[in-house]
């Protein structure tokens, strides 16, 4: 599917599932290795290991989709607003464990779901900005007003998150699929908040913005 045709409300349902499949597929396989070994092997170093092996990926998947539920689901109903709180925590487990670390400075509050959606997209795409590890630096402006966002994505080698600015632009040659459909899906929720995305440099890293 090339990402200039239009996509069914069925088609981006089953892309964005194949890209949670896809999120925890890795941690799922991991449980079940370390199931595997309980079930073979009788030594207590070996069970101990793979105790804490499944039990890091059980924590690992939980995060994951829940963080998937906030980013991509209903998450509440229609209309509803979600503390802020609640979302550093959401992204602080998703982090737990990866290159990147998150400096949160976000003041308490309540925002828009589909406006928390964009902000926890907009993270997820900021992640692929740092292939190396480094400091996600989220901000929002205004959060029960007008919103706006900044993503500072700071560390080496840090580049434009994956495909994000393509999609701004309305250039993307490629297709769709489990990998790409985040970041057409985030310029989907900017679309629907009436915000607008940009991504620049500067100096040595990059940033991530929305605005109304």
């Amino acid at each position: 599917m090339s990402a200039s045709d239009p996509v069914s409300n069925l088609e981006l349902s089953a892309l964005i599932s194949s890209k949670i499949c896809h999120d925890i597929i890795g941690p799922v396989g991991a449980i079940f290795n370390g199931l595997e070994v309980l079930a073979e092997d009788d030594d207590p170093e070996s069970r101990d290991y793979a105790l804490n092996i499944i039990k890091d990926f059980t924590t690992q998947a939980s995060a994951k989709l829940q963080f998937a539920r906030f980013a991509f689901g209903a998450a509440g109903t229609a209309g509803a607003v979600i503390d802020l709180r609640n979302a550093h925590d959401i992204t602080q487990a998703y982090l737990a464990g990866e290159k990147q670390t998150l400096d949160w400075q976000v003041p308490p509050g309540h925002m828009e779901k589909d406006r928390v959606k964009l902000l926890l997209n907009m993270i997820s795409a900021a992640i692929t900005a740092l292939p190396r590890g480094g400091t996600l630096q989220v901000a929002v402006m205004d959060p029960e007003g007008a919103p706006s966002f900044m993503i500072r994505c700071s560390g080496q080698a840090a580049r434009p998150p994956q495909n994000l600015t393509e999609f701004i632009a309305g250039n993307h040659a490629g297709t769709l699929d489990a990998l790409t459909i985040q970041p057409y899906y985030t310029c989907l929720l900017a679309q629907s908040a009436g915000m607008t995305l940009n991504v620049a440099q500067d100096g040595a890293d990059i940033v991530l913005t929305a605005r109304s």
